[in-house]
């Protein structure tokens, strides 16, 4: 562990004695030195201020900064002395949260020497706070991050490597990146991380642990034992809530679920390769990280009642994506030619219309001359189905931005809320209901047209608007664009409870990032417990024609 020095053990009893003293700055201990408290060490005291004025107090600062962000964080709190975070991390190992949580659970704290069950119990008591330090980033540069990762340790010859906790379980803001490798050579897989350009600081090297900063973004690799790697994954990914509920489940059933893996009545112990021979043992399927949200999916699970939630192979297309005749960087052909490569059967290119704030949009001649494109592209391959769509602006009064000659012969119309316009929720769902009354429109993307994460949406009743879909027949989008991931996936759950068929799509501007940002939208809506029957873009593209057709009123 960085940090832990003497110099690092006398800066922690001066920050306790500034504590005490209400000095505001920890870097002002001037007062320290010139009233010192009664019964201090006079030998502490001059060791003290020769750190203080040799500059070591902002060493010892910037040591502490370079902790694992959750002993950071923890030492901060004050729950802890830095001598005790040292001994503790010796002791037990510990670099995150979920250790320390799991230690002081299984009250192994108190054992160490110079900590005692009352640090225990202040330890305790700072774990909900801890990760409200640590800022959330985005679910999508998270994903981004963890990829650079993912790729050499798998290379390196891991078993497997998966993301956990809140990334596994594809939040949209993720309070950590931290990865769980399996492998018999640790060591090959962390030198395969630091060969990294990204890998640009050393925060803590252990023999099965690395901690890094990669583009200011710390990543935790745990390098696991195989055979007990399953029951480590398990717990590392959480929830607390769900991890809680499994082990009420085990309880029942004779066992005792701890962060290790299950034991017997007997004491005996049973190692877990996979989370799957755990959840076997206790009678139940193995429940999809996006939904252990500690909510109902372990009784669902024990009722047999789990969703088959909608997968990557059942994606027939994409129906929502920008190409250079709006806002995208990538051609017609480039943005069809990747979806050709995903193994999609149709896809549709739905370019902004005249009102939207991208930085290129359709006109009505543009229409037209994109027309023509889209006949030469699909000429050009003919094993996809090139549907051609547009993204329409709802304007303030609820008509479109194109009028319906212009909309009329395009395959499909997608409709958008881009600008509140100062109107009050009511009037925003006027501007929907007209939306979604209007015959052409089959489809309305990212319902909130909420930014993540500087935004948070419209809010609106969203019951109405599911209501609304459903009375219309309109399809509701959950958007893959890792700035709307929209609908979320509480909300996803509430439209098709609803009866709402919605639409996963990538809202992609570059042909590269198709798969990806499917692939996010396929996260959020597995979080909503969306199922293949319950989205449109699963289905052959007869049936989505025919959906279009309904609305249209055409036969």
């Amino acid at each position: 562990m960085r940090g832990d020095t003497a110099e690092a053990a006398l800066w922690s009893r001066a920050r306790d004695l500034v504590r005490e003293r209400g000095i505001e700055s920890d870097g002002d201990a001037g007062p320290l030195f010139a009233d010192p408290p009664a019964g201090i060490d006079p030998e502490i005291l001059k060791r003290l201020r020769q750190i203080y004025e040799a500059g070591g107090w902002v060493l010892v600062e910037s040591a502490v900064a370079d902790l694992p962000a959750d002993l950071r964080w923890l030492f901060e709190s004050g729950a802890v002395t830095i001598e005790q975070l040292g001994a503790i991390h010796r002791a037990l190992g510990v670099t995150a949260v979920a250790d320390i949580a799991d230690a002081a659970a299984e009250q192994k704290l108190r054992t160490i020497a110079g900590v005692n069950a009352d640090v225990e119990a202040a330890v305790v008591a700072a774990l909900p706070a801890l990760r409200a330090r640590i800022p959330r980033i985005p679910l999508g540069r998270a994903v981004a991050l963890a990829e650079t990762v993912l790729e050499p340790l798998r290379a390196a010859g891991v078993a497997w490597a998966t993301p956990v906790g809140s990334l596994r379980r594809g939040q949209d803001m993720v309070g950590d990146i931290e990865i769980l490798a399996p492998t018999d050579q640790p060591e090959a897989a962390i030198e395969a991380v630091l060969a990294l350009p990204s890998a640009s600081h050393v925060l803590h090297r252990g023999a099965r642990r690395l901690y890094v900063l990669a583009d200011r973004v710390q990543i935790g690799i745990r390098l696991a034992e195989p055979a007990n790697a399953g029951a480590e994954l398990l717990y590392l990914t959480g929830s607390r809530g769900h991890f809680e509920a499994l082990q009420a489940h085990a309880a029942a059933k004779g066992w005792t679920l701890k962060a290790d893996g299950l034991h017997g009545a007997d004491g005996t112990f049973t190692p877990a390769a996979a989370e799957a021979d755990i959840y076997a043992a206790l009678g139940l399927p193995v429940i999809p990280p996006e939904i252990r949200n500690g909510d109902d999916e372990v009784a669902a699970a024990s009722r047999g009642a789990l969703p088959a939630l909608v997968a990557r192979a059942d994606i027939r297309g994409d129906l929502h994506m920008h190409s250079t005749w709006s806002d995208g960087r990538d051609s017609i052909d480039q943005m069809v030619e990747e979806c050709v490569a995903l193994g999609y059967d149709y896809l549709a290119i739905t370019d902004h219309s005249p009102h939207s704030a991208a930085a290129r949009n359709l006109t009505a001649d543009g229409v037209k001359k994109q027309a023509d494109e889209i006949a030469r592209a699909r000429e050009r391959f003919p094993g996809i189905a090139i549907l051609h769509g547009c993204e329409v602006d709802i304007l303030p009064d609820g008509r479109l931005d194109f009028p319906d000659k212009v909309l009329e012969p395009l395959d499909i119309v997608l409709a958008s809320l881009h600008e509140r316009a100062g109107h009050s929720p009511e009037q925003l769902l006027n501007r929907y209901a007209a939306a979604m009354k209007h015959p052409l429109v089959t489809l309305i993307t990212h319902p909130t047209n909420r930014i993540v994460p500087t935004r948070k949406g419209y809010d609106l009743d969203y019951d109405r608007v599911f209501a609304l879909a459903v009375e219309t027949g309109t399809v509701l989008e959950i958007d893959g664009a890792p700035s709307h991931l929209d609908m979320d996936g509480g909300l996803a759950r509430r439209a098709i409870a609803a009866g709402v068929t919605v639409s996963i799509d990538s809202d992609c501007h570059r042909s590269e990032m198709l798969g990806r940002q499917m692939e996010l939208g396929l996260v959020t809506a597995r979080r909503g417990w969306v199922e293949a029957r319950h989205v449109l873009n699963t289905r052959p593209l007869a049936d989505v024609r025919r959906v279009i057709a309904a609305k249209r009123g055409t036969p």
